[in-house]
């Protein structure tokens, strides 16, 4: 039986009335998950942001296969040491859901591929502003994909959120030829990746997830190597090596845990963070000029992401 209002109208799932004359959507995420969602995505955020600073270190000895293929490697072996001293991990072992497994990891790895490739044929701005669209097919994917709703908030964020990217990035002309298409496409399969994630959450646990992505995706990087690589490997790699396997790993865990916490609308715009804390990691580290852009642009992502938590938080 629905509660009812004061008005004598009855309040369906998620807060719609669905009597009277009000016709409001309201979140259905508490407050305790949207402080969680916060804080896993933080945590993402600068694990991604220690794995980008790890390969940088790493790309004058190994081609990205490698690095990729270390990274899984490790994070298998990391995750079955899991397994064997926590029992409670081990049905996790055995999926669920091994199609949409397969499905996921083959879609990431041909997007990261492709992501790869597109940076050979276009502009960096280009390819960043292009990939950073993946948040806005998130959003109006879930809506058809996980039926969730888009509520003012989400909307608020996204939109300030690819307008923030835009403003920092500024691409030009160059963005309007064949090779953008294939950056487009690569938005688009890192879009679908975010919505089968979030569709195993509902299923399989944080430790199957990272565990098949890892396995999965292992073989397809081996396939992209040639010879004995790791023989190249030295003791001046040990802490970029660390970074990459560590990062890799904690940065998944962490966004797969943000998608299990609370709706993928309201997770995909505080990724949009990443590209002004990357630009304040290059300026730090690598001397790289802070342009007055990314402050505009930083302006706009968190004025966004204030007022989606804002909304979320009165609605909660």
């Amino acid at each position: 039986m629905r509660p009812f209002g004061p008005d004598g109208s009855s309040r369906g799932e998620g807060g719609r009335v669905i009597g009277g004359d009000i016709h409001l959507i309201r979140s259905a995420v508490p407050h305790r998950s949207i402080l969680a969602v916060v804080l896993w995505m933080s945590g993402a955020l600068l694990a991604f942001s220690a794995t980008a600073i790890a390969v940088r270190a790493l790309t004058p000895a190994f081609s990205v296969f490698e690095i990729l293929a270390v990274r899984n490697a490790a994070g298998i072996g990391i995750l079955l040491a899991c397994a064997l001293l926590r029992p409670e991990l081990r049905p996790g072992l055995k999926p669920r859901r091994f199609g949409l497994h397969l499905a996921r990891n083959v879609v990431h790895f041909a997007s990261t591929d492709g992501w790869a490739f597109g940076l050979t044929l276009l502009p960096l701005a280009t390819v960043f502003a292009l990939e950073f669209t993946t948040p806005v097919w998130v959003a109006l994917l879930a809506i058809p994909l996980l039926h969730e709703r888009m509520t003012r908030g989400r909307f608020v964020a996204v939109a300030l959120g690819f307008a923030g990217v835009l403003v920092i990035l500024r691409p030009g002309v160059e963005t309007l030829q064949p090779a953008s298409l294939l950056m487009l496409a690569v938005a688009l399969g890192f879009a679908f990746v975010a919505i089968m994630t979030k569709h195993l959450t509902r299923t399989e646990s944080t430790f199957s997830i990272l565990f098949f992505m890892n396995l999965l995706q292992l073989p397809m990087n081996l396939a992209g190597v040639s010879g004995a690589f790791w023989l190249r490997i030295v003791p001046s790699h040990a802490l970029a090596l660390i970074g990459v396997c560590a990062g890799g790993l904690l940065s998944h865990y962490c966004l797969t845990n943000a998608y299990r916490q609370g709706d993928a609308t309201m997770v995909v715009p505080l990724d949009f963070l990443r590209i002004p804390l990357i630009a304040l990691v290059g300026w730090q580290l690598y001397g790289e000029a802070l342009d007055p852009y990314v402050f505009v642009g930083s302006g706009c992502i968190i004025a966004g992401i204030l007022y989606s938590l804002r909304s979320e938080a009165k609605t909660a």
